[in-house]
């Protein structure tokens, strides 16, 4: 099975890494083995918005739309653009091929209000 090129950049634009992931992976998995700053706080369990990325304009159309869930969620992220999506509801899928993904500026941890 191929795998999906995964590259991370920071907030500015800056490349940070560059890894090899494979189908069904959790986004949010592969980027915390490779120690990007996505916390995560709530596990996967979608009661957060710490897992916020940006996905490319390029590559945005390969994801499956997000789900209501996933939406309202993202409306408490921080810096939130058309192509956001929480990195814990993005499995990697084979044929995708490669897959930029940019880190926000900040996060909001809603858990803790």
């Amino acid at each position: 099975m191929a795998s999906v090129n995964i590259r991370f950049l920071a907030a500015n634009g800056t490349p940070l890494c560059t890894v090899d992931a494979q189908p069904g992976e959790r986004l949010l998995d592969v980027a915390q083995a490779h120690d990007m700053p996505l916390e995560g706080t709530c596990e996967g369990q979608m009661a957060c918005s710490t897992c916020h990325v940006i996905i490319s304009k390029a590559d945005f159309a390969k994801l499956p739309p997000a789900s209501p869930e996933e939406e309202d969620m993202l409306d408490f992220a921080y810096g939130v653009t058309g192509t956001s999506r929480l990195a814990c509801q993005v499995w990697l899928e084979a044929g995708w091929g490669e897959l930029e993904v940019r880190l926000p500026s900040e996060s909001r941890n809603m858990m803790n209000r």
